[in-house]
């Protein structure tokens, strides 16, 4: 049987995904090519440093809300079916200020913390919390069971899952795009590139989007355990900065966060917004601490900062041809890559069908 030879550019959770799901599929044949690996801790790969949890932040009727919907049931699959994949259950309580709705953090929330939001039927256990139970300042509260993923096992856990299914993995930087065509492991062209670069995307020859752009975020990776998911809709020390803090499965630690800088690439960690993070988190989580204790009670593993992939317009999940080359692009999802990427790997991976489809079609 001839195969459809594909080559997946990129190997973030975006990439990973897509190549997944395509490698499921036993007349396509994978190659995945990435500058970066699971493994790797660079600024330039985002992937390894998301949270990564389930908290859905797209607007009611979007194709943002569409793809975390059909995401989450995946994800449930694998929490419960694939405990190797480093994905577990957790209780997520979600805190709203009015006064936040104007901010940039506010406004990136506003789906999450409605008082009827529509991820309400999606997720177990929904339920808004009564007033009498919200602390001060805080206008209203909702918890539900979420998912944690700790990036550091899933990821690879999806390369296994690829290379069990026949893909192929292998390293490489491209200045074109369509050069991606010429890697496949057959020694054959690619039938078809797909392109999962993410902020890469923005210098890529052949695809040099503008409307990229990077949101930096900073976090703390601490040993205390709060054995809950905490976020909140905005803080009182900037508009750009934000407050959440998640437990990894599988002996991940805790991450503590963070912020939201948009337009900003500094790679190195500040100081005083990680005293802040862990001031913020122990403020609204006393828990995280001996009683009566500050900051010095936080254990800390590391300090961290990646650099979300945001795009004007939202992701850019669409095909097209380039330099003679068939493209299907899926990069640009910001911060909510893991909580939509079993939703954009599939819309990817019709497109691939689609455009497949078609090159037979024109060779009739």
């Amino acid at each position: 049987m001839t195969k459809n030879n594909i080559v997946v550019l990129g190997a973030g959770v975006s990439g990973l995904t897509t190549a997944y799901l395509l490698s499921q599929d036993p007349s396509n044949s994978v190659t995945v090519v990435a500058k970066h690996m699971p493994g790797d801790y660079d600024i330039e790969y985002c992937s390894p440093w998301a949270g990564a949890n389930y908290l859905p932040t797209g607007q009611p009727g979007t194709n943002h809300a569409k793809w975390e919907r059909a995401t989450w049931q995946p994800l449930k699959e694998l929490t419960e079916k694939h405990p190797e994949a480093g994905i577990h259950f957790q209780e997520s309580i979600v805190h709203n200020r009015k006064k936040d709705q104007e901010t940039t953090t506010g406004k990136w929330f506003s789906a999450l913390v409605s008082e009827n939001p529509w991820y309400k039927d999606v997720v177990p256990d929904f339920k808004n919390l009564p007033k009498d139970q919200l602390a001060p300042g805080v206008d209203n509260a909702q918890v539900f069971t979420s998912v944690c993923i700790n990036t550091a096992v899933y990821l690879p856990w999806l390369v296994g899952q690829c290379r069990k299914n026949g893909a192929v993995f292998k390293r490489a930087v491209f200045k074109h795009v369509s050069d991606a065509a010429n890697a496949h492991h057959s020694g054959q062209p690619a039938d078809i590139v797909v392109n999962c670069t993410g902020l890469a995307s923005k210098k890529l020859g052949g695809v040099r989007d503008d409307k990229l752009y990077p949101g930096r975020g900073q976090i703390v990776i601490v040993r205390n355990d709060p054995g809950k998911m905490v976020s909140m809709s905005g803080t009182d020390d900037g508009e750009d900065e934000l407050m959440y803090m998640m437990t990894r499965a599988a002996g991940g630690g805790t991450i503590l966060g963070g912020c939201y800088q948009k337009h900003q690439w500094d790679p190195l960690p500040d100081p005083n917004l990680a005293v802040r993070i862990m001031k913020r988190a122990i403020s609204i989580c006393p828990e995280l601490v001996g009683e009566g204790q500050g900051i010095e009670g936080l254990d800390i593993i590391r300090h961290g900062v990646g650099l979300r992939p945001l795009r004007d317009d939202g992701p850019r999940i669409e095909a097209e041809m380039i330099e003679g080359v068939a493209v299907v692009h899926n990069y640009g999802h910001g911060g909510f890559g893991y909580q939509a990427s079993y939703g954009c790997a599939a819309e990817a991976v019709r497109l691939v069908k689609d455009t497949l489809q078609k090159k037979i079609r024109a060779k009739l």
